[in-house]
């Protein structure tokens, strides 16, 4: 029997109710093709204290390469010692801001707790390029993975959009019959671009509680003229069947908890190897936020999944 210190907590930790209390919900966030870099830098300006925080504790070699004509971000381990194991990580933002640096909060600990290589492609972002840009450009990197990777020693990784966009890339890949990586993990996923979830209803999301005419707006400027359930635009509606292993992370604070709920059930119906973890009191891709111990406790059962899936692969 475990240690009462061993036991898992009932409660969300004092950490995550301090900064519940802290941090008041997000505001509405508009963009443009005229203000689209304003508010992407000021996006950024705001993340650059978690980023330079996950930079000092985990010490990680970044390096930007392009692959396929796409310019990606190589984070790997400060000590040089790699495993086997690459992940295709897709950074979020609701397809419209974000960047690989500011990922840097979840590539950095991904690449030093499981000893991999991340490589986090700049994909391109609406308005300015509207489905299927991101999509194509994913595949581009994935083919050229694929070239010299063993898809048994690859894992595709995204968070919201992100995860999005690795769901659309596994559709593409196994409709162009390439090879499947060895596991998917998804953090947040948006699934689901007509927002028909419960957890929409209700609400409690501190960092996505802007109203959903927000995201839809993203939405709309990321679709463009594609129907809004496109499978590949909402995976929600896709067929699982053939999917690697899957690793779900969410919160029961989770705007988009519905979307990872849905999922879930829907790869299990498709016959999917899928575990989903819902964390007590958790938001919107929790896991940014390393002063909550839920966050590093979730890195690190993602570093263990994707160190998991290499090794089963090398049995």
């Amino acid at each position: 029997m475990r240690s009462p210190s061993e036991r898992p907590r009932t409660g969300v930790s004092t950490e995550a109710e301090l900064w519940l209390r802290a941090n008041p919900p997000a505001g509405r966030i508009t963009i443009d093709d005229q203000n689209a870099e304003l508010v992407r830098a000021a996006v950024r300006e705001g993340w650059e204290p978690s980023m330079a925080a996950a930079r000092a504790e985990f010490a990680v070699r970044e390096n930007v390469l392009e692959i396929n004509g796409v310019e990606c971000l190589e984070v790997t381990p400060a000590s040089g010692v790699i495993g086997r194991g690459t992940v295709l990580y897709f950074f979020g933002g609701g397809h419209t801001v974000g960047s690989p640096e500011e990922d840097i909060v979840i590539s950095a600990p991904l690449a030093a707790l499981a000893g991999v290589r991340v490589i986090a492609p700049r994909y391109p972002l609406a308005p300015e390029h509207p489905y299927p840009a991101a999509v194509s450009c994913a595949e581009m990197v994935y083919r050229a993975l694929l070239d010299d990777t063993d898809p048994a020693q690859l894992v595709v990784a995204g968070e919201s959009a992100g995860g999005n966009l690795a769901l659309a890339l596994f559709q593409r890949a196994r409709s162009a019959r390439l090879s499947m990586p060895a596991g998917f993990v998804l953090l947040s996923p948006w699934a689901d671009m007509g927002f028909t979830g419960d957890s929409h209803i209700t609400n409690r999301d501190p960092f996505l509680a802007m109203t959903d005419n927000v995201l839809l707006e993203m939405a709309a400027r990321y679709r463009g003229e594609a129907p809004i359930d496109d499978p590949l635009i909402s995976p929600i509606h896709a067929d699982f069947t053939g999917l690697p292993p899957t690793l779900i992370t969410t919160g029961t604070r989770d705007l988009l908890l519905s979307d990872a709920v849905r999922l879930d059930a829907a790869m299990r119906i498709d016959g999917v190897d899928v575990t989903l973890r819902v964390w007590e009191g958790m938001w919107h891709v929790f896991e940014f936020y390393r002063e909550v111990p839920e966050a590093r406790a979730s890195m690190a059962e993602i570093a263990n999944f994707v160190a998991d899936q290499f090794a089963s692969s090398a049995i």
